[in-house]
């Protein structure tokens, strides 16, 4: 019998950056890692959609560290933020030594959702659902369930059938093995947003849900989807066929950490520390100091490195300086994006070449090991590049007037 089970979670301390109410550029970290294999994706039907614009965003298995279990949040029909903006489905990644989310956003291209199958137009790159025209959503009929007489934005494309998996994880035994393509890539760099708050509420709905939870449900639960966000009773649709779950190993004992710091927040949800809050300004002592720059987050694959926080523009009164000064910091910015493209190229190749050759799992931990180091120094050594940057560029302390002389 599956009992609830507090899985193995160690803080990273990788973070998760997403500004909700203006774009921003870096995809969202995470900070956990969970040892218990996410349970496989449920068979369900996506219910009718309720209106004009509303964009499909599936189901997933989210993980509540409190109770030391996973919990289905039904997908559901949510208007986009703004028009021309689409939903990236978050995923779950093996990572080394367990299981990492990555949070799902909003942007104009659709990006990496770990090539996962969650089905709707989600068959693990892209999104085949509908389309943005002219400010309005069009939906692909042969993948939306939608009612013509109510909605008229609707045109027929054909979908390749591909090949069905539930498996809700990408890499790692038994995953996903898809990697991300160089759109993709671009997207998470690019302009987007978090969820907005509706999404949020619709999360912590679901994890107030007894019923949702895996171990209750037994990877059926009974609120597949919804046609709203948080609306649990009308429009909602039943699991047609189970996931299966994983079971903990025998003995296992409860403990972890809290992991819903692990979401992303709305626009109008707080977020930690030295986030940028729009509309508020900092306090001084959240303000940049020379030599005392926030060490880099770690990241396992050159892929995952975000780029580095900007620097504070020139101030020094001198224009031809302060335009030197701008011109250096472009040219850093340029180098480092260059040598991260250059070790993720290596990775790569190196990550084809152990697929075609299928060494043992010891030499694959290996190379991930390897990789992990590779990155890792690439991070810290751009990190430090930039701080020496900015204190060659911080401003000269006015010198002290001379004494006076004694009358």
């Amino acid at each position: 019998m599956f009992m609830p089970w507090r899985a193995l979670v160690l803080t990273l301390g990788i973070f998760a950056i997403l500004a909700v109410a203006a774009p921003s550029q870096g995809q969202i970290g995470v900070g956990v890692v969970v040892s218990l294999t996410p349970p496989e994706l449920p068979v369900y039907d996506q219910p009718v959609c309720p209106g004009d614009d509303y964009i499909w965003t599936p189901g997933y298995w989210d993980w509540d560290a409190d109770e030391g279990d996973y919990f289905w949040v039904p997908g559901t029909w949510v208007q986009a933020p703004e028009p021309g903006y689409l939903w990236t489905p978050g995923y779950w990644a093996w990572r080394d030594t367990g299981y990492v989310w990555t949070a799902g956003y909003w942007g104009p291209v659709v990006g990496f959702y770990g090539g996962i199958n969650y089905g709707f137009g989600y068959f693990g790159h892209g999104f085949e659902g509908g389309r943005w025209d002219r400010g309005h959503f069009f939906y692909n009929r042969s993948v939306a369930n939608v009612n013509v007489n109510i909605i008229h934005n609707t045109y027929e494309q054909r979908v390749d059938e591909r090949a069905v998996t539930r498996v809700s994880f990408n890499g790692g035994r038994g995953g996903v093995e898809a990697r991300a393509t160089a759109q993709e890539e671009a997207a998470s760099r690019g302009r987007h947003v978090g969820p907005v708050a509706a999404q949020t509420q619709h999360v912590q709905e679901a994890r107030g849900n007894r019923e949702l939870r895996a171990s209750v449900n037994h990877g059926a639960p009974a609120i597949a989807a919804t046609a709203k966000p948080t609306d649990f009773r009308t429009g909602v649709v039943r699991t047609r066929q189970a996931g299966r779950v994983n079971n903990p190993p025998a003995g296992a004992r409860p403990g972890g950490n809290d992991v819903r710091n692990n979401e992303a927040r709305p626009s109008n949800e707080p977020r930690p520390n030295n986030e940028a809050r729009p509309g508020n300004v900092a306090r001084p002592s959240n303000e940049p100091q020379p030599g005392n720059a926030a060490r880099p987050n770690p990241a396992g694959h050159a892929r995952d490195i975000q780029p580095g926080e900007k620097l504070p523009p020139p101030h020094t009164g001198n224009s031809k300086t302060d335009q030197k000064y701008q011109k250096q910091q472009e040219q850093l910015a340029t180098k480092q994006e260059q040598q991260r493209q250059k070790l993720q190229q290596q990775q790569e190749k190196e990550h084809q070449k152990a697929q075609k050759q299928q060494g043992n799992e010891a030499r694959q931990q290996q190379m991930e090991q390897r990789h992990r180091q590779q990155t890792q120094q690439l991070q810290q050594r751009q990190q430090q590049e930039r701080q020496h940057m900015q204190q060659r560029q911080a401003p000269k302390p006015a010198p002290k007037p001379a004494p006076g002389k004694p009358h």
